[in-house]
């Protein structure tokens, strides 16, 4: 790898109409009622950070195995991957999809700044109803397009300054001798 490479952190997050209920600001003494949702439609939301050039790209998959998951990468231009060691990650096929593949250690989603993202996300559609599946999805489409567009905020998320200073002094692609 090199500072000139495109390395992604990566990760996924199931989103479905399943409710969860979130704390909500109200006025003291008034109980507050949040309507809950209970029907079992989900997706998954794919999501890559390039904590360098603040860039944010995202994807969506019925399910979480190598074969929906590799269209999506495929699509990405990237050098390699930070991600979690999920069975669709480590699998024979996603190795042969032509980036490297760096594992974080088990248990440690603190380490991976997609995280920060799925935090925020699940902060702004968790405690609404939707209609249908396709609703919340385009829901979490506004909100990521809007990310994507606040480089402060998104920087603010992703932009680690350990992580930075981590990934700043790797060599140039264009001061390596071949």
């Amino acid at each position: 790898m090199t500072a000139s490479s495109r390395l992604w952190h990566c990760d996924e997050m199931r989103f479905g109409l399943w409710g969860q209920v979130r704390r909500r600001w109200g006025r003291k003494g008034k109980k507050i009622i949040q309507p809950m949702q209970i029907l079992f439609r989900w997706s998954y939301l794919v999501l890559g950070v390039d904590v360098l050039r603040g860039e944010l790209h995202w994807g969506w998959s019925q399910g979480m195995n190598q074969q929906q998951l590799i269209p999506i990468f495929g699509g990405w231009s990237m050098d390699g991957v930070v991600w979690d060691g999920a069975p669709s990650h480590r699998g024979k096929l996603m190795g042969q999809v032509g980036f490297a593949r760096i594992f974080l250690p088990a248990y440690s989603p603190e380490l991976n700044p997609a995280e920060r993202v799925f935090e925020e996300v699940r902060q702004h559609i968790e405690g609404e109803v939707y209609h249908s599946l396709e609703a919340k999805r385009l829901a979490i489409d506004h909100l990521l397009r809007q990310l994507r567009a606040d480089k402060a905020r998104l920087r603010q998320l992703i932009g680690w300054d350990w992580l930075r200073q981590a990934l700043a002094p790797l060599p140039s692609s264009r001061s390596r001798t071949l």
